[in-house]
Protein backbone atom coordinates (compact mmCIF):
# COMPACT_ATOMS: atom_id res chain seq x y z
CA UNK A 1 0.00 0.00 0.00
CA UNK A 2 1.27 3.77 -0.73
CA UNK A 3 2.29 5.22 2.24
CA UNK A 4 0.83 8.49 1.13
CA UNK A 5 -1.68 10.20 3.68
CA UNK A 6 -5.39 10.16 2.33
CA UNK A 7 -6.69 13.42 2.27
CA UNK A 8 -9.22 13.75 5.42
CA UNK A 9 -13.25 14.78 4.43
CA UNK A 10 -14.48 16.56 6.70
CA UNK A 11 -18.63 15.95 7.20
CA UNK A 12 -21.43 16.00 8.86
CA UNK A 13 -23.54 13.19 10.04
CA UNK A 14 -27.01 13.43 11.13
CA UNK A 15 -27.39 11.63 14.88
CA UNK A 16 -29.66 11.34 17.15
CA UNK A 17 -29.25 14.70 19.46
CA UNK A 18 -28.16 16.93 16.09
CA UNK A 19 -25.20 16.46 13.71
CA UNK A 20 -22.10 14.79 14.56
CA UNK A 21 -18.77 15.99 13.24
CA UNK A 22 -16.51 13.37 10.99
CA UNK A 23 -13.50 12.92 9.04
CA UNK A 24 -13.72 10.28 6.13
CA UNK A 25 -10.60 8.93 4.80
CA UNK A 26 -9.62 6.51 1.63
CA UNK A 27 -7.33 4.94 0.59
CA UNK A 28 -5.12 6.60 -1.54
CA UNK A 29 -4.50 5.12 -4.61
CA UNK A 30 -7.09 2.30 -4.60
CA UNK A 31 -10.97 1.51 -3.90
CA UNK A 32 -11.99 0.99 -0.42
CA UNK A 33 -12.42 -3.03 0.25
CA UNK A 34 -14.48 -1.90 3.17
CA UNK A 35 -15.12 0.58 5.93
CA UNK A 36 -14.09 1.50 9.25
CA UNK A 37 -15.82 2.96 11.83
CA UNK A 38 -13.43 4.50 14.98
CA UNK A 39 -14.27 5.49 18.24
CA UNK A 40 -12.32 8.16 20.38
CA UNK A 41 -11.92 8.39 24.15
CA UNK A 42 -14.33 9.64 26.64
CA UNK A 43 -15.72 13.55 25.99
CA UNK A 44 -15.30 14.33 29.75
CA UNK A 45 -11.55 13.54 29.43
CA UNK A 46 -10.12 15.42 26.60
CA UNK A 47 -11.45 12.58 24.05
CA UNK A 48 -11.96 13.77 20.34
CA UNK A 49 -11.32 12.13 17.05
CA UNK A 50 -7.86 13.35 16.16
CA UNK A 51 -6.93 11.62 19.47
CA UNK A 52 -3.23 9.86 18.45
CA UNK A 53 -4.04 6.80 19.14
CA UNK A 54 -7.40 6.84 17.15
CA UNK A 55 -5.49 8.41 14.41
CA UNK A 56 -2.56 5.87 14.14
CA UNK A 57 -5.64 2.83 14.47
CA UNK A 58 -7.22 5.02 11.15
CA UNK A 59 -4.13 4.92 9.66
CA UNK A 60 -3.38 0.95 10.13
CA UNK A 61 -6.79 0.93 8.62
CA UNK A 62 -6.65 3.10 5.44
CA UNK A 63 -3.23 1.07 5.30
CA UNK A 64 -5.28 -1.99 4.54
CA UNK A 65 -7.65 -0.65 2.32
CA UNK A 66 -10.29 0.66 4.57
CA UNK A 67 -12.01 3.79 4.36
CA UNK A 68 -12.26 5.42 7.73
CA UNK A 69 -15.51 7.52 9.77
CA UNK A 70 -14.02 9.35 12.62
CA UNK A 71 -16.07 11.10 14.60
CA UNK A 72 -16.25 12.97 17.38
CA UNK A 73 -19.56 12.14 20.30
CA UNK A 74 -21.86 14.33 21.34
CA UNK A 75 -20.81 17.70 22.52
CA UNK A 76 -17.27 17.30 21.51
CA UNK A 77 -15.61 19.73 19.09
CA UNK A 78 -18.94 20.79 16.51
CA UNK A 79 -21.05 17.78 17.49
CA UNK A 80 -24.08 18.78 18.74
CA UNK A 81 -25.34 17.56 22.63
CA UNK A 82 -23.77 17.07 25.35
CA UNK A 83 -22.52 13.67 27.02
CA UNK A 84 -25.49 11.11 27.61
CA UNK A 85 -22.99 7.75 29.88
CA UNK A 86 -22.52 6.10 27.52
CA UNK A 87 -25.95 5.88 25.91
CA UNK A 88 -26.24 8.64 23.81
CA UNK A 89 -22.72 7.62 22.38
CA UNK A 90 -24.32 4.34 21.71
CA UNK A 91 -26.42 5.68 19.91
CA UNK A 92 -24.21 8.02 18.16
CA UNK A 93 -21.68 5.51 17.29
CA UNK A 94 -24.86 3.09 15.53
CA UNK A 95 -26.33 6.48 13.53
CA UNK A 96 -22.11 6.99 11.87
CA UNK A 97 -21.80 2.82 11.02
CA UNK A 98 -25.67 3.24 9.56
CA UNK A 99 -24.03 6.64 7.65
CA UNK A 100 -21.19 4.34 6.59
CA UNK A 101 -23.63 1.53 4.94
CA UNK A 102 -25.74 3.94 3.40
CA UNK A 103 -22.53 5.38 1.76
CA UNK A 104 -20.75 1.74 0.55
CA UNK A 105 -23.72 -0.86 0.70
CA UNK A 106 -21.66 -3.93 0.04
CA UNK A 107 -19.05 -2.84 2.14
CA UNK A 108 -17.70 -5.02 4.91
CA UNK A 109 -17.72 -2.88 8.25
CA UNK A 110 -14.67 -2.85 11.25
CA UNK A 111 -14.94 -1.51 14.18
CA UNK A 112 -12.51 0.17 15.99
CA UNK A 113 -11.91 2.01 19.52
CA UNK A 114 -9.56 3.23 22.07
CA UNK A 115 -10.46 3.56 25.54
CA UNK A 116 -14.01 4.64 26.34
CA UNK A 117 -14.23 4.27 22.51
CA UNK A 118 -13.54 0.55 22.62
CA UNK A 119 -16.54 0.08 24.73
CA UNK A 120 -18.43 1.65 22.41
CA UNK A 121 -17.22 -0.07 19.36
CA UNK A 122 -17.74 -3.26 21.61
CA UNK A 123 -21.11 -2.52 23.16
CA UNK A 124 -22.24 -1.52 18.87
CA UNK A 125 -21.14 -4.80 17.50
CA UNK A 126 -24.19 -6.88 18.01
CA UNK A 127 -26.62 -4.76 16.09
CA UNK A 128 -24.00 -3.74 13.72
CA UNK A 129 -22.70 -6.95 12.62
CA UNK A 130 -18.55 -6.27 11.94
CA UNK A 131 -16.57 -8.46 9.96
CA UNK A 132 -13.78 -7.35 12.66
CA UNK A 133 -13.37 -5.51 16.01
CA UNK A 134 -10.24 -3.58 17.04
CA UNK A 135 -10.31 -2.69 20.60
CA UNK A 136 -7.28 -1.01 22.35
CA UNK A 137 -7.25 -0.29 26.00
CA UNK A 138 -11.06 -0.86 26.81
CA UNK A 139 -11.83 0.20 30.48
CA UNK A 140 -12.96 -3.11 31.47
CA UNK A 141 -13.64 -2.15 34.69
CA UNK A 142 -16.54 -0.35 33.96
CA UNK A 143 -19.98 -2.06 34.57
CA UNK A 144 -21.37 -2.35 31.62
CA UNK A 145 -18.92 -4.86 30.79
CA UNK A 146 -20.21 -7.24 32.33
CA UNK A 147 -22.69 -7.59 29.58
CA UNK A 148 -20.62 -7.74 27.07
CA UNK A 149 -21.35 -10.64 24.37
CA UNK A 150 -18.82 -12.64 22.69
CA UNK A 151 -18.16 -10.39 19.21
CA UNK A 152 -18.92 -13.18 16.46
CA UNK A 153 -16.38 -11.66 14.53
CA UNK A 154 -12.31 -11.90 14.61
CA UNK A 155 -11.23 -9.87 17.46
CA UNK A 156 -8.27 -8.06 18.86
CA UNK A 157 -7.17 -6.51 22.20
CA UNK A 158 -4.34 -4.32 22.27
CA UNK A 159 -3.14 -3.17 25.72
CA UNK A 160 -0.09 -1.69 27.44
CA UNK A 161 1.51 -3.15 30.59
CA UNK A 162 1.95 0.28 32.25
CA UNK A 163 -1.46 1.31 31.57
CA UNK A 164 -2.20 3.75 34.87
CA UNK A 165 -5.76 4.18 33.71
CA UNK A 166 -6.78 0.48 32.80
CA UNK A 167 -5.81 -1.86 34.72
CA UNK A 168 -3.92 -4.42 32.25
CA UNK A 169 -4.31 -7.32 34.29
CA UNK A 170 -8.39 -6.74 34.47
CA UNK A 171 -7.96 -6.71 31.20
CA UNK A 172 -6.21 -10.17 30.10
CA UNK A 173 -9.06 -11.64 33.01
CA UNK A 174 -11.55 -10.31 30.82
CA UNK A 175 -10.02 -11.10 27.46
CA UNK A 176 -9.73 -15.04 29.15
CA UNK A 177 -13.56 -15.29 29.81
CA UNK A 178 -15.08 -15.94 26.41
CA UNK A 179 -15.37 -19.14 25.01
CA UNK A 180 -13.17 -17.97 21.61
CA UNK A 181 -10.84 -15.61 23.29
CA UNK A 182 -10.02 -12.56 20.98
CA UNK A 183 -6.08 -12.40 19.98
CA UNK A 184 -4.67 -10.18 22.77
CA UNK A 185 -1.42 -8.05 22.52
CA UNK A 186 0.23 -6.48 25.62
CA UNK A 187 2.89 -4.00 25.17
CA UNK A 188 5.85 -3.84 26.89
CA UNK A 189 6.38 -0.61 29.12
CA UNK A 190 3.47 1.10 27.12
CA UNK A 191 1.21 3.45 29.26
CA UNK A 192 -2.50 4.63 28.57
CA UNK A 193 -1.90 7.11 25.40
CA UNK A 194 0.73 4.76 24.22
CA UNK A 195 3.50 8.17 24.45
CA UNK A 196 6.19 7.31 22.46
CA UNK A 197 5.02 3.53 21.55
CA UNK A 198 2.49 4.05 18.70
CA UNK A 199 4.85 2.30 16.24
CA UNK A 200 4.14 -0.73 18.54
CA UNK A 201 0.78 0.15 18.33
CA UNK A 202 0.61 0.09 14.29
CA UNK A 203 2.55 -3.18 14.52
CA UNK A 204 -0.52 -4.65 16.56
CA UNK A 205 -2.87 -3.35 14.32
CA UNK A 206 -1.63 -4.27 11.18
CA UNK A 207 -0.70 -8.00 12.37
CA UNK A 208 -3.92 -8.50 12.92
CA UNK A 209 -5.20 -7.48 9.53
CA UNK A 210 -2.85 -9.07 7.38
CA UNK A 211 -3.65 -12.41 9.80
CA UNK A 212 -7.21 -11.90 8.84
CA UNK A 213 -6.76 -11.41 4.88
CA UNK A 214 -4.70 -14.57 4.70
Amino acid sequence: MSGRLPAAQALTISGPAGTLEALLEEPANTPASGFAVVCHPHPLFGGTMTNKVVHTVARVLQQAGIATLRFNFRGVGASTGSYDQGRGELLDTLAVIDFGRARWPAAPLTLAGFSFGAQMALMAAPNSAPVRLITVAPPVSRPEFGAIEQPSCPWLIVQGDADEVVDPQQVRSFAARFATPPQFVMLAGVNHMFHGHLRELHDAVAGFLKAEAR
